[in-house]
């Protein structure tokens, strides 16, 4: 049984003319206003949070949780208790750079490989792919598809390939075609599991199943490529316990918080008692406009972002003995006692 996907068919045809304008400028990131939360661990107190130490205080138990030395923060609960009832009713994860960290060497080798077999004399190199990630506002949000609109404003603004059609109808499917390839490209280099899970990542999510924490995958990604990680890299057993949210299920991408409101609109959760994780300033900021609680593990392209308004940071989720956090520590940030 495969995932639960919640993803409408791709229509590229059904794009408007708008999808194809170079916004301007082309990498300015239209940033949501986000109040920031009370009693959480914040990231302006110090350079880069990375290397933080946070140690959650029970009754019962005590547990550190370590990312470095540092800066130390405590979490204690007024109950005993370990009952489900304050466990996340949702734990919500990005794809890209959470599950997996796709884009330098998954979804940039992808394209570069796709322009190479159409011989378009384009190659997108780490730095350039890295500001083509930027690209997250203004009409961008009305846009089927984040990825063929990438392309897109990148060939508006750098010239055509000479290849390339010379019409806007015609420019629009050739856009399409090559998508379609590059998403061909990226979901072998999964199949092959060439690009391995970031650390921690299935055994959160074994613990969240475990103890009956509904699991979701919310990603404005391609939804095939989406379904793919999950179920080529988290396997079938866990794929069909997890929903799948991707793809052009919303219009409007993060930051918007539609794709989290729709989760927990669909898994029929209250959006406070949903912990996401993400690796962006973009996804933190549809997190917190959803009004869940977020942790931002950092990726490569990710590492130098503002993380101000996150619930906490990390490196990594990872795996013991390099543990960063579990599921107990997602139920010590809906507690809200956390005290630096």
């Amino acid at each position: 049984m495969a995932s639960s996907v919640v993803s409408p068919s791709l229509n590229t045809s059904s794009c408007s003319s708008s999808s194809i304008l170079l916004p301007a400028p082309l990498f300015d990131m239209k940033k949501y206003s986000v109040s920031s939360p009370r009693n959480h661990v914040r990231s302006s107190l110090s350079s880069s949070i990375l290397g933080t130490r946070l140690s959650t205080n029970r009754a019962s138990s005590k547990k550190s949780y370590r990312n470095g030395g540092g800066f130390t923060c405590s979490a204690s609960s007024s109950s005993s208790s370990s009952s489900s009832s304050v466990l996340p009713s949702a734990l919500l994860f990005d794809c890209d750079g959470v599950l997996v960290d796709t884009e330098k060497d998954g979804h940039r080798i992808s394209f570069n490989d796709t322009f190479t077999e159409r011989e378009l004399g384009v190659t997108w190199d780490v730095d350039l792919y890295g500001e083509l990630l930027k690209i997250g506002g203004g009409k961008e949000r009305l846009v089927v598809n984040l990825c063929l609109y990438r392309m897109t404003a990148y060939f508006n603004k750098t010239g055509w390939p000479e290849k390339a059609p010379k019409s806007e109808e015609e420019r629009k499917q050739f856009i399409a075609s090559l998508h379609k390839r590059k998403t061909e490209l990226f979901m072998a280099l999964i199949e092959k599991k060439l690009l391995p899970l970031r650390p921690g990542v299935a055994k959160l999510i074994d613990q969240a199943l475990a103890k009956g924490v509904k699991v979701a995958v919310c990603s404005t990604s391609n939804e095939k490529a989406v379904s793919a990680i999950v179920s080529c890299l988290l396997g079938p057993e866990r794929a069909e316990k997890i929903k799948i949210f991707a793809g052009d299920v919303v219009p409007r991408k993060k930051p918007d918080p539609a794709i989290y409101i729709l989760a927990a609109t669909t898994l029929g959760v209250e959006p406070t008692s949903c912990v996401v994780v993400e690796d962006s300033a973009i996804g933190l900021a549809a997190a917190k406009a959803a009004g869940m609680k977020c942790i931002v593990t950092k990726s490569g392209y990710t590492a130098e972002e503002d993380f101000v308004n996150a619930d906490a940071v990390f490196d990594c989720i990872g795996d013991p003995p390099e543990e960063r956090f579990d599921l107990a520590f997602c139920r010590g940030l809906l507690e809200k006692q956390y005290v630096s």
